[in-house]
């Protein structure tokens, strides 16, 4: 599936009105362990066909990095249904992630 590109306009649609596990990366450009983390999340976006997977660049969406209280990146947020579930900050492993998406 396609990563999203989630910005204050389309988050309500495309995040919090889904059916389903959302897995948000908030990240910016010029972070280094948000470059490490890109292809991960770009691999689950690939392989998990029932998680939809978008990124937030903080530089650009500061109020959803606020909304959500993010406070350094990369940090990761799944939703259900609308909810933070599970919140995990810094690179880590793909393991790491799917454990986060419930997989």
């Amino acid at each position: 599936m396609a990563i999203l590109t989630l910005t204050k306009d389309n988050f309500e649609n495309e995040a919090l009105k889904a059916e389903g596990k959302v897995l948000i990366d908030f990240w910016a450009p010029w972070c280094g362990p948000c470059r490490m983390m890109s292809p991960v999340v770009d691999e689950i976006a690939e392989e998990l066909t029932d998680v939809k997977v978008g990124k937030v660049n903080v530089d650009e969406e500061p109020e959803l990095a606020m909304k959500y209280g993010v406070m350094s990146i990369p940090t990761l947020i799944v939703l259900e249904n609308g909810q933070v579930i599970n919140k995990s900050l810094g690179a880590v492993p793909k393991e790491n992630v799917l454990r986060l998406l419930g997989k």
